[in-house]
């Protein structure tokens, strides 16, 4: 069973006539002759009446109405959420993180006049292919919004629809398994949010080599993503001269991982890593205290969320090292100025989690790019809308740092260079969004202790090397 929940953003206007009438009112006066004898005894004739006023001139008839404003169409967005499956427990907070910038900021003024209406289409059980075919032929969606693991399932089909129809657009949060040489371009139109996949598994290696690891275990659920970051970090371990002992698949939505946590403690590693989403990671890290091993375990960007902390236990993380996860640092400007306090100050995103979740400040930037640059093409596509998303994020345009200045810019002819929360606003040639690593560090309570900064020129130059280069 899917579930698909559509947001209508927008409201339509008509106007109505009130027609106005007059009457016209005559009045005739008649005057009473007076009768009398002249001279000779002849009547004197009655005088003649006095002349009827004129009636006052028909009024002008009013003028026709005017024809009915034609209702705006929509641009539709369909998203490929998840209500079921592996990562059910987080499909609210994506799809609110979704709806945040369209809904706060976007549909306030938006490109093209066109407001954005929002599905959100299941995937946890049926998968992305069949999702995006539904959103696609049945609901004809102008943007699908987060292809990712299974993007290579259905590629072929995307590729001819967008052949035939110069569409959809596809900004990506989750598309960082997509390899890094796929998209950007016209005919496959993928922009990503979060850089790649791969490029966490160089932040995490990078990081225990800080610590002073000699050597690491790597533990990974079956999740695409998750195996290629760690094919990513097994190539820069080996750069970098780090041994890795074991590594260790494990099947997901587990209660418990003892039995894959005594292998990797028995291998006696110095640091642990793990590929598994926030409940799986916690639970791991739960066991790995339960069976007395302490020391440095790094995880994924998924363990921003908020169920982490509270399923790992406080009595776990304060007894390890250091429990970590990779993840983008935001930049404090004009633009989180702006983001930060209009979220925070917001239960209806609050529940989920604050402006600072990396998921939270990358989906937003992404989509307020993304609308830019269809203000930009002047239209919703492909072919129009790839080189605008180069355009509006990327010198020598003027800087700005909120939706509205840089649509009011672009309106007025204007080039733009859109600087985020994220970073830059920049995309390599594939569509890989340029971010800043950061590695955050929690602290015995649960809450975020630390945020160490990653070498970004090193980690450039490795990601370079181990990242996989599609060919086809």
């Amino acid at each position: 069973m899917t579930k698909s929940i559509r947001k209508t953003a927008g409201a339509k206007r008509s106007r109505s006539w009130v027609w106005r009438a007059g009457a016209v009112l005559l009045a005739v006066s008649l005057v009473a002759a007076a009768c009398g004898d002249d001279d000779d005894g002849a009547a004197t004739p009655d005088p003649a009446p006095a002349p009827a006023p004129s009636p006052d001139p028909a009024p002008e008839p009013p003028p026709p109405p005017e024809p009915a404003a034609e209702a705006v169409e929509p641009i539709v967005l369909g998203d490929l959420a998840v209500w079921t499956g592996d990562f059910a427990s987080i499909g609210a907070l994506l799809a609110a993180q979704a709806d945040f910038p369209v809904n706060e900021v976007i549909n306030l003024d938006p490109p093209l006049g066109r407001p954005i209406e929002i599905i959100h289409e299941d995937i946890g059980t049926v998968g992305e292919a069949q999702a995006v075919r539904k959103l696609l032929e049945q609901d004809g969606v102008d943007i699908v919004l987060s292809s990712a693991h299974e993007y290579f399932t259905y590629r072929d089909f995307m590729l001819d629809w967008q052949e035939a129809n110069d569409g959809p657009l596809m900004p990506t949060v989750h598309g960082g398994v997509i390899p890094v040489n796929v998209g950007g371009r016209p005919g496959e139109p993928i922009f990503r949010a979060q850089g790649s996949d791969e490029g966490q598994g160089v932040t995490n290696a990078l990081y225990v080599e800080a610590l002073g690891a000699q050597s690491v275990v790597v533990m990974t659920t079956p999740t695409a993503g998750y195996q290629l970051t760690a094919d990513a970090l097994e190539k820069a371990l080996d750069m970098i001269g780090i041994e890795l002992l074991d590594r260790i698949d494990a099947p997901g939505e587990q209660a418990s991982y003892r039995t894959e946590v005594q292998r990797a403690v028995d291998a006696a590693p110095d640091a642990v890593v793990i590929y598994g989403q926030a409940t799986e990671g916690a639970i791991m890290v739960k066991n790995f205290a339960e069976a007395g091993w302490s020391g440095i375990i790094v995880g994924e960007v998924g363990w921003s969320e908020p169920e982490f902390a509270p399923t790992a236990t406080v009595e776990a993380l304060s007894s390890h090292q250091a429990v970590a996860y990779p993840a983008f640092g935001y930049q404090r400007n004009a633009a989180w100025d702006f983001y930060q306090p209009l979220w925070d100050n917001n239960p209806d995103y609050t529940q989920h989690t604050s402006a600072d979740d990396p998921y939270s400040f990358t989906t937003y930037d992404l989509l307020i790019i993304t609308a830019l640059a269809i203000e930009e093409a002047g239209s919703v596509n492909g072919s129009d809308w790839a080189p605008a998303m180069f355009k509006v994020s990327a010198a020598p345009g003027t800087k700005c740092y909120t939706y509205a200045n840089c649509l009011a810019l672009i309106r007025a002819g204007t080039d733009v260079d859109y600087e985020g929360v994220t970073g830059p606003g920049t995309f390599s040639p594939g569509g890989i969004n340029a971010v800043v690593p950061v590695v955050r560090v929690f602290g015995p309570d649960g809450e975020i202790a630390d945020e160490v900064a990653v070498d970004s020129e090193r980690h450039l130059e490795i990601l370079n090397q181990v990242a996989y280069q599609f060919e086809g």
